[in-house]
Formats: structure tokens, sequence, C-alpha cells
């Protein structure tokens, strides 16, 4: 075992989670068997700086073949935190890893956090720290952050000061066995083996998957050779009928904001992390208050 431990700390960080929302750290902290807080010192051992990560200049790398053809560019993040995230559903995420594969997935779950106004953003106040300057930063950059040392989340800056979106799911398109080897590099050995559906429900679980590092915090999605956005060429964007609002996660003890219907995902989709029933009846109901007023 102090072998296989070993190992697993050799990897560069696949995903050490984060999330706004404690209720994803204690589901994938009981999967991997961590059944206690890490200490302030094993936190430390468990990071990989960044500058031990090499960095590609966007435009040009020793895998990088060209621009995505699909990719989205600047002008797609330019616009207000709510409506960026439902236009994020059905979007293909991408990571091109260093031998030149891909791997792909498709967003259905989404979290807007609103910046300043928001109390249960990172950025509540308007405060700004050394972890969430992306949030401050041009729309389309890349928020990555840690929590206790063994996970990451990723979110997507915004227009709006300090806003961003939070990926929480992706349905897997493409590279589903190399995804499968990154997540059971973090779970105990002889686990089941996962289903498809269970590979990135989840934001943190999104990380490790597509192994997202700590050091892509501020990276500009519009233009990283090493991960960017498509449009799905396979599949019609979702239509509003489509698209579920329901509360945030994780988030009870910030009060009203806990109730704003600002997460929202793809209906009846299996590869959801937590579905809302009754947030679904009552959109259907057509009562279903406005999701864009703040």
């Amino acid at each position: 075992m102090a072998g296989r431990k070993r190992k697993v700390q050799d990897l560069v960080v696949a995903s050490a989670a984060v999330t706004h929302t404690e209720s994803d750290l204690v589901l994938l902290r009981n999967q991997s068997g961590l059944n206690r807080r890490a200490s302030p010192a094993k936190v430390t051992s468990q990071l990989v700086p960044c500058e031990s990560v090499q960095r590609f200049e966007p435009e040009r790398s020793h895998y990088f073949n060209g621009e995505p053809q699909r990719r989205l560019e600047q002008e797609f993040y330019s616009q207000p935190c709510i409506s960026l995230a439902k236009a994020f559903l059905g979007k293909v995420l991408v990571r091109r890893c260093a031998d030149g594969s891909e791997l792909r997935g498709r967003i259905v779950e989404t979290e807007a956090y609103l910046g300043g106004e928001d109390k249960a953003s990172h950025s509540a106040g308007g405060k700004r720290t050394e972890r969430n300057t992306a949030m401050f930063m041009k729309p389309g950059t890349i928020y990555v952050y840690p929590i206790y040392g063994i996970y990451l989340c990723m979110n997507v800056s915004s227009e709006g000061e300090g806003a961003a979106v939070l990926l929480r799911s992706l349905e897997p398109l493409q590279g589903q066995s190399a995804m499968r080897k990154l997540r059971a590099a973090r779970r105990q050995e002889g686990a089941r083996q996962l289903k498809d559906k269970e590979l990135c429900n989840g934001p943190s679980k999104l990380c490790l998957a597509l192994n997202i590092p700590r050091c892509f915090d501020r990276r500009d999605l519009a233009s990283d050779p090493e991960v960017w956005l498509e449009a799905d060429e396979n599949s019609s964007p979702p239509k509003p009928q489509d698209i579920v609002s329901a509360p945030r996660i994780g988030i009870e003890s910030h009060g009203e904001w806990a109730k704003k219907p600002w997460r929202f995902y793809l209906r009846g989709h299996p590869c959801v992390s937590v579905v809302n029933k009754e947030a679904e009846r009552w959109s259907l109901s057509g009562n279903a208050t406005d999701s864009s007023d703040p």
C-alpha cells in the first residue's frame, strides 16, 4: 500500500478537488477512502507546484497541431454570468494531453456565481484574494481552486465583476478509458469499475477525469492549447424547456442566496450530479421564477 500511495502522490495533480459545495467533497472523500481531513503538512506534500508543470505558449507547443476549428472564441464568454451558465450546456470541454490524445465531455450541469452581490460566491462583497484573482479577469479565464489539498474544481469567468460559472458535470464523449484510469488512481484499490455516467458527474470528478491541474488557474479558454470549449456538431443546442433551473448545492449556510435557482442542468440527463424533482415540476408548470433576476 505504501508503494501505491507514493505512486499516486507522484501523479501530476489530476484534479485535487474543489468546489463551492462541501456535499461533493464528502461524497468523493467517502469514495476515495479519505475518512478524515488531511493535515496542513500532508496537504502541502500532495500539491504539485505550477512551476513543475510545463506551460505552453498559446500559439505553439510540441504537440499542438494548429488551432481547433470549433473552438469557442472570446465573444462567446463575454456575456452575463447566468446567460453564460446556460450557454455552456451542450458545449464540449476538450482536454488535450501531452501525447496529443484528447479527452472530451459535453457539459450538462453548471452553477452561476454572480460576484460581489452574491453572498455564496468566493468574490462576495467584491473581495479580491490571491486565490480568486481569475474571477476578476477577462471573460473566459479559468478559475481552478483547491480545497483540503485533495480535489479541484474548474470555473470560468464571465462578464460582471468577480462573476464565474462552475462546471459541475460532463457527459463523457471521448477518452473514457483514460478518464477511468485517472479516476481509479484516486480511489481505493479493488473498488468497482465506474460506469461512464459516473466518470464526470460532479465538479471534482470532472477535474479528476480530465486531468485538470491546479496550474490551469488563470489560463484563457479562448487561446490555451491544452484545454478549450467547442460547439457540439452532433447535437442541437438545448431548448429553454430542456434546461432545469434549481438552487445551487452545498451553500445552505448562505441564507436566501442558497435558494437562488442558479444551478442549471439538462432535464433527464443521466450524468447530472443531483436531480431536483421539485424544481423540474415547478419549471414544467410554467410558474418558474425568472432565474436571470439577481
